[in-house]
């Protein structure tokens, strides 16, 4: 038996044959509830068959297909727009998983911070909540990590313009930073290719 499948095995025994859990690319993926998201995690950790007792990253997705008019969010693969992501290893094992919740409420994504499971997260917990407004219920300390404490919006979520909200600059005569709305003129730019004739045919 292979340390996939005896993973496999384990989290089916640990958490019942109706787990949600796919296997591609030699890795398994396992969606919980967003509402069992603290416990699933907690127990991943603590179980002495699977003892992922490390965090090495944890993201958020939009799974939204901005301006898309065949989208339809429910109806295709990923139930909900928003979603959070964590990797974890096992070092006593020597094994990997995705774990993965979706979040339901679009307008509000929310979910719980899972910092008291892996202290470690903290600072990813933020970057998803900079980038995505994903919001971490009972974090120590919800700010955004990479943009502006004055940002306006969440930069990775997929109807969040290319050229921004606004622009800062200094303002010599006020002498300190200042916020204006963006002067970039929006525009789309396509790469121009060009092959010789019968490029690639025959060498």
């Amino acid at each position: 038996m292979t340390r996939l499948e005896t993973l496999l095995g384990n989290l089916q025994a640990a958490f019942g044959e109706s787990a949600n859990l796919s296997v591609q690319h030699n890795e398994i993926t396992f969606v919980v509830p967003h509402n069992s998201w603290v416990e699933t995690c907690t127990q991943l950790r603590d179980n002495p068959n699977l003892s992922f007792e490390s965090l090495i990253d944890l993201c958020g997705i939009d799974y939204s297909a901005w301006k898309a008019p065949t989208y339809n969010i429910g109806t295709g693969p990923h139930p909900h727009r928003f979603a959070v992501v964590a990797h974890l290893t096992s070092l006593k094992h020597n094994w990997r998983l995705r774990v993965r919740a979706y979040m339901p409420q679009e307008d509000l994504p929310l979910i719980n911070t899972l910092v008291n499971v892996w202290p470690a997260v903290n600072w990813f917990e933020r970057e998803a909540f900079d980038l995505y407004g994903i919001v971490f219920e009972g974090h120590p300390d919800l700010r955004r990590i990479l943009t502006d404490y004055g940002f306006i919006g969440h930069p990775f979520r997929k109807d969040f313009p290319l050229s921004g909200h606004v622009e800062m600059r200094y303002d010599p005569e006020q002498q300190r930073v200042v916020y204006q709305p963006v002067t970039i003129e929006p525009r789309v730019l396509t790469q121009r290719v060009v092959r010789e004739e019968g490029y690639g045919v025959g060498r």
